[in-house]
This record gives structure tokens, C-alpha cells and sequence, in this order.
């Protein structure tokens, strides 16, 4: 049997799915206006939120492993050392991006978080630091319902946006993803310009403008660049 447009799986054709594409602009839109939601904890140090991201995340990701039968898959890297290792240090890179951004957004800063992300063993840690952090009396998780509440609903916010990026990232093409990237620094900019009221002096007036045609630009250049390697392959 032989392959034919119908049958060839969308990938193997490079092309972006349907599904791919939702679940992709999901998240990097989630990820936009997430800083509305760090607002709400910018009264609690960065380290603690980032502490009660990471813990609060693995619950659902693991929920979500057990409700898809996914568990093999997470049996096969713990037993893989070089995969632990990878892990590890992805995830000191995280925590330390996760770690800036909260900083930025709480202190007034989000419009640089905004143009960073546009020129862009943790859970041990994190559990050790709040657990460290509510022993010396120093913990927020117990301040108030509410600052628990927000501290619980940073697991969410972080780990629906991962999930829904992980999914749609399996149907996409990676120049796809490349363009899809600059939504969530957009968000960033337009939520702490016109939402938090942050100033955009003159300097960024230039800086931002800049930004924008460079990636006018390349996503332009990158699209002809697709359809005339498409056309070739059709013709041949």
C-alpha cells in the first residue's frame, strides 16, 4: 500500500494540524495575560510564588499522566539517567525564568518581562524553600484563605498553559511555533501598558516599533521561504 494525502498523518506531510494550532494559541495566549493574575501575588516574594508553582503544578500533571495512561512514560525517563539529567537542568533554567518574571511583574516591570521574552532537581528545592520559608514564619501560604488560594491556583495557571503547549507543540511545525511565540510577549506588553498602566517612555517607543518590523520581517521572509519549498515539493 502506498501513502496518499488522505492517509499520510499530517505531520509527515509537514503540515500544522488543527488541533496543534488550538491548543498552541491557547497557551501562548494564556501565557499573554497570565501576568493578571501574578498581580495578585505580587504582595508575596517572587521565590515563594515560583516555590508554590512548581508544587502545586505536579498534582495536575500527574492527575492528568493517571487519567491518560501515560504513566509508563514517566516510569521509563525516571529510570533513564540521562534523561533525569536533561530534566534537571531544564529545570533549573525554569525556575530561574519563572523566578525573573514573577520579579518583573510584581515589581512594575512587566513591560521589560515583556521585551526579555521577545529577545529570549526543582521540585526538592522548591518544597525545601517553603517548607523553610513557613518554619521561620516567613511563609505567606498561611497569611490568609486567600493568599492560599492564589498560591494553590499558581499550580494551575502554570501547568494548564504547559500542557495545552506540550499537545498543540505535537502537531505543529517548528517555523509554526517560532511565529506563534511572540503572542504571549504581546499579551505581556499590551496587559502592563494598558491594564497595569506601567510608563512607555521613549526609549521603548523605539525599541518596541524595532521589534515588531524585525518580526514582520523574518515571519514574512520565513512564509515565502515555506510556500516556495511547498510548491517545489508539489511539482516534483
Amino acid at each position: 500500500m502506498t501513502d496518499t494525502p488522505d492517509t499520510v498523518p499530517p505531520l509527515a506531510r509537514n503540515e500544522d494540524t488543527a488541533r496543534g494550532l488550538a491548543f498552541a494559541l491557547f497557551a501562548y495566549l494564556f501565557w499573554g495575560v497570565l501576568p493578571l493574575y501574578l498581580k495578585l501575588v505580587s504582595h508575596i516574594p517572587a521565590a515563594e510564588v515560583v516555590a508554590h508553582r512548581v508544587i502545586w503544578s505536579v498534582p495536575l500533571a500527574g492527575g492528568l499522566l493517571i487519567a491518560l495512561g501515560r504513566t509508563a512514560d514517566l516510569r521509563a525517563v525516571l529510570r533513564d539517567p540521562r534523561a533525569l539529567a536533561m530534566g534537571a537542568v531544564t529545570a533549573a533554567l525554569i525556575s530561574v525564568n519563572w523566578g525573573v518574571y514573577v520579579w518583573a511583574v510584581a515589581s512594575n516591570q512587566a513591560v521589560e518581562a515583556a521585551l526579555g521574552y521577545y529577545i529570549n532537581p526543582l521540585f526538592s528545592i522548591a518544597l525545601g524553600y517553603m517548607t523553610w520559608a513557613m518554619a521561620q514564619g516567613q511563609g505567606n501560604f498561611t497569611a490568609s484563605w486567600r493568599d492560599a488560594g492564589l498560591l494553590i491556583g499558581c499550580g494551575v495557571v502554570t501547568a494548564v498553559p504547559l500542557i495545552a503547549y506540550a499537545n498543540g507543540a505535537k502537531g505543529l511545525k517548528l517555523s509554526t511555533i517560532g511565529i506563534l511565540q511572540y503572542i504571549a510577549p504581546t499579551g505581556i506588553f499590551l496587559v502592563a501598558v494598558f491594564v497595569f498602566d506601567e510608563p512607555f517612555g521613549r526609549g521603548r517607543m523605539t525599541a518596541f516599533p524595532m521589534i515588531w518590523l524585525a518580526l514582520v520581517l523574518y515571519s514574512t521572509s520565513m512564509l515565502r521561504q515555506l510556500r516556495a519549498a511547498r510548491a517545489a515539493l508539489r511539482s516534483s
